[in-house]
């Protein structure tokens, strides 16, 4: 742990979801050398200074020893834990539900290791839209259909969600864009100005390095 954790309100957390098969990429992509370094680690550094606590997702324990050799806490600023997922290989859903449940605040950023393009500016805008009145922030592409064109896995949740998402894995229910519906969802526009649209490139396959 590379610092105490505050008890107050304020606290800002973030979950990075490490746990997928890269099926697509061909080999576990937060391990990954993008410009001299594992990607995970440019969503590190890009975290210090601007989150009080980060939680990495990972499926099991042989990925979390070979974590543990390239990440060490020294380097940021916040408190790190690497948790592995409860359930494996049903997807962002249960990365999202053990990430919340190891929270001390009450809201998390949920990113994706694939997403080494996310900046300060981002993390700081996404925090500001938390509402109390809502379950979610979530980012989106297009007014006329916010849900199809939104952004989940750069979206903020409230671990009071954590039911919702027990229950839809009980039904075999996955798709992450279900659980925006079912909850009380803030949604923000992808406008290019205060919120540009290349944070949410990701790289899932060979072609996109």
């Amino acid at each position: 742990m590379s610092s105490e954790v505050k008890s107050s309100e304020n606290i800002k957390s973030c979950i990075i979801l490490c746990g997928g098969k890269s099926s697509r990429m061909g080999q576990d992509k937060g391990s990954m050398i993008i410009q001299d370094k594992p990607m995970i680690k440019h969503i590190l550094s890009t975290l210090n200074h601007q989150i009080n606590e980060v939680v990495i997702v990972l499926n099991d324990d042989e990925r979390i020893g070979r974590y543990s050799e390239f990440i060490d806490p020294k380097d940021y600023t916040y408190n790190l834990i690497l948790a592995e997922d409860q359930i494996k290989n049903k997807g962002p859903l249960p990365g999202i539900m053990t990430g919340l449940s190891k929270i001390n605040s009450e809201y998390a950023l949920i990113l994706p290791c694939d997403s080494p393009y996310v900046s300060k500016n981002y993390i700081n805008t996404i925090f500001n839209e938390i509402d109390e009145n809502y379950q979610s922030v979530v980012p989106y592409h297009d007014e006329d259909n916010k849900l199809k064109t939104s952004e989940p896995l750069h979206s903020i949740y409230n671990k009071n969600i954590i039911p919702e998402i027990e229950e839809m894995l009980k039904k075999d229910i996955l798709h992450i864009k279900g659980l925006i519906e079912k909850i009380d969802t803030k949604f923000v526009l992808i406008d290019n100005k205060k919120i540009e649209k290349k944070e949410f490139r990701n790289l899932n396959r060979p072609e996109d390095i």
